[in-house]
């Protein structure tokens, strides 16, 4: 239970938030913090009834696996957990990011500093999946609290690429994607502030969809910054893609990232809707998608001629430029490094003020960062020092410009998708990067955050975007991105069956 701070500690707390105190006002504002502190205690001895509800009535067990068992280690912890007997997802191994919480099994988020930390619930992801039929086969790795678009920051060991192992498989959902390829699972759940599922579906050689902003709940997901959490799937197959949409989408009363009229499931029946056709279909290619300084030519030549296939399935594609696009990192940056750092390490993951929040890991932890930060990678101790910096030095500013960016950026996408019913860019703007074992400063920003440029402006508007194995260079999978309208999911899953039950890319 909390205690009453002593007299010094009251002094050095006011110090640091600005404010001077004299003994009388120290001796004052102890007397009244020692009545006020009475509700809190209290609360130790309420039970929380939303918690006691978040968890699934089917059995688990884990273990850890072996290395024989885990060569690309993309596996965090093996599980059994059999939902019920029938339903949509009957037969169909899943896997679920270990940033996703199950009850009763651990969850490291891909650090050592959460070594020891056991969810009491279970995410609605989870128990959707289980009410369905689905069987969690694994938790699978993600870098560490997930800050990395590469996959050489988790813990306890890099995640490989899959098809040549002297290479990254991308992040920060390395892991879920690799067991997808390498049929672990049929589907994988993922979790997106910057593209930490289309990354690594990208360079896996898999589908992977970010949908629309709330569209999915992240009840019982660990949160990097609230307005930009996306939960989707990860599958070798679009129509298990689609089916994993309909049973995992829609309210769950829990999260307020969801738009107060979003249905409950099902929202769509996406499966239904996936015609095949796409004859008449307007796709733009988005120029400036092109364009980034990380650009790789037989990138952009191989998702341009996979573009250009599309007309053979009756689609219309053009190109077209939205300038803004080149400002979408820029805006993303400071509300990715501030928002995080304001609600992860100041607020112990539950900055975000309503809705269900995860109190369990607020107290784990916020007291492991307190004698463990230490152990975290370097692209987490500079964002965590330059996000403290900006928000004390700067008022957070910054955070609110890029905000408000953020609309003006969504309001060029919507204009573009009034014309077009799907934009098209590459994923990443290159081919899967050399897995390389402690970096120096400059190559761990390329390796963390420069495959980034074209995901992660759509964690700032909240389009739909899904990545498409496109074709292999110098035999690495790269990627084809497709982004429509918002709640607009079934238009990017069509084109991608088309693509799929047509073989219109090798």
């Amino acid at each position: 239970m909390p205690r009453t701070p002593s007299a010094t500690e009251i002094r050095d707390l006011a110090t640091k938030i600005g404010i001077h105190l004299n003994d009388e006002e120290i001796t004052a504002i102890q007397s009244a913090i020692k009545l006020l502190i009475l509700s809190y205690n209290e609360l130790d001895k309420i039970s929380d009834e939303t918690s006691n509800s978040l968890r699934a009535p089917y059995s688990r067990t884990w273990r850890r696996p072996n290395p024989q068992e885990n060569p690309y280690g993309a596996i965090a912890f093996l599980t059994d957990i059999k939902g019920k007997d029938n339903g949509k997802f009957n037969g169909k191994k899943f896997c679920v990011k270990d940033n996703v919480m199950i009850a009763g099994v651990p969850m490291l988020h891909g650090s050592k500093i959460l070594e020891g930390f056991v969810p009491e619930i279970d995410a609605t992801v989870v128990i959707r999946i289980l009410n369905e039929g689905g069987h969690i086969v694994a938790k699978t790795t993600c870098e560490a609290l997930s800050f990395s678009g590469g996959s050489f920051t988790s813990y306890p060991t890099p995640v490989l690429n899959p098809i040549n192992p002297e290479y990254m498989s991308g992040g920060s959902s390395s892991g879920a994607a690799v067991a997808v390829a390498t049929g672990v699972c049929d589907v994988a759940i993922g979790a997106d502030q910057g593209g930490s599922i289309r990354v690594p579906s990208a360079w896996s050689g898999v589908y992977g969809l970010k949908p629309t902003y709330g569209l999915v709940p992240y009840t019982g997901i660990a949160t990097i910054e609230p307005t930009l959490d996306h939960a989707g799937p990860i599958a070798r197959r679009v129509e298990d893609l689609a089916i994993a949409l309909e049973v995992i989408a829609g309210r769950d009363d829990l999260d307020p990232r969801q738009p107060s009229d979003l249905p409950r499931p099902p929202v769509k029946p996406y499966t239904k809707l996936l015609t095949g056709s796409i004859k008449g279909l307007k796709i733009g290619i988005v120029k400036e998608g092109f364009e980034w300084p990380v650009s790789e030519e037989d990138v952009n030549k191989a998702v341009k001629e996979a573009a250009d296939k599309l007309r053979d399935l009756g689609a219309n594609v053009e190109e077209v430029s939205i300038p803004m696009h080149k400002l979408g990192m820029t805006i993303w940056t400071p509300i990715m490094i501030e928002g995080a750092v304001a609600n992860m390490l100041l607020a112990s993951g539950v900055g975000w003020r309503s809705g269900y929040l995860e109190w369990q890991l607020a107290e784990f932890f916020g007291n492991v960062l307190k004698t463990m930060s230490s152990e975290l990678p370097l692209n987490v101790k500079a964002a965590a020092v330059l996000g403290y910096y900006m928000i004390t030095r700067y008022n957070n500013v910054y955070y609110a410009k890029a905000r408000n960016l953020a609309l003006d950026l969504r309001k060029v996408y919507d204009n573009a998708l009034t014309k077009f019913d799907a934009l098209l860019m590459p994923t990443t703007p290159q081919k899967p990067l050399k897995f390389i074992d402690n970096p120096t400063p400059e190559l761990m920003l390329l390796m963390t955050a420069g495959m980034l440029y074209n995901t992660a402006p759509f964690n700032v508007t909240g389009h739909p975007a899904l990545s498409i194995p496109c074709c292999k260079l110098n035999g690495l999978p790269i990627g084809m991105m497709l982004v429509t309208k918002h709640l607009n999911e079934e238009t990017i899953l069509n084109i991608a069956h088309a693509i799929e039950i047509n073989k219109l890319y090798s």
